[in-house]
């Protein structure tokens, strides 16, 4: 534990930040007390650090303190915080997060969060459930047509109904497909 949280230590100074993630990641699961406590370290850098060891080790009891870290005043914290919870294809532990319980949480902070970072995060990790859920088709829609960041807007029409990646990953792909005036692809 000492070692670990010597390790989440590093991660704020900036010549040993590389090397203490390196070897938090390959300490996983052991060193996921550290990490806990490295969630709720004032420094910002750190708990980004602790974030993305916990996205790959996600542990059930880690998950209060990514929630916390969703309200961070540091956007960076709050991005990753939420990618940790949501994001499923990082994960190398048992602990995966259940469409039921990240979708919402992407989708609130889609919708609340004040960062441009933030909210294309969410995007990008409530995506994978565009086509089976009207809630994501329904924000994301929202999030193009009305988002103030073009960033976001531009995130969001790739993603929403008509968007190109939308339809690159749709279920039932057309043959041809053509961009119309507003860069949408169309049969």
């Amino acid at each position: 534990m000492d070692d670990h949280w010597q390790l989440v230590e590093n991660l704020g100074v900036k010549h040993r930040a590389k090397d203490a993630l390196h070897s938090l990641m390959e300490a996983g699961p052991l060193a996921t007390p550290a990490l806990r406590r490295g969630s709720r370290h004032p420094d910002p850098v750190s708990r980004v650090g602790c974030c993305i060891v916990l996205d790959h080790f996600l542990d059930e009891e880690a998950v209060p303190e990514l929630i916390e870290n969703l309200s961070h005043e540091n956007d960076e914290v709050r991005a990753w915080a939420l990618h940790a919870l949501a994001c499923d294809k990082c994960k190398e532990g048992e602990c995966r997060p259940g469409e039921d319980e990240s979708v919402p949480l992407a989708l609130r902070m889609l919708a609340e969060d004040e960062s441009v970072r933030v909210r294309v995060e969410a995007i990008q990790l409530v995506f994978p459930a565009v086509h089976s859920r009207d809630d994501v088709r329904v924000a994301l829609e929202q999030a193009r047509d009305f988002d103030q960041s073009p960033k976001v807007r531009k995130a969001a029409g790739l993603r929403a109904p008509g968007g190109i990646m939308y339809l690159r990953s749709s279920p039932e792909r057309p043959g041809c497909l053509k961009s119309n005036a507003r860069g949408r692809l169309t049969a």
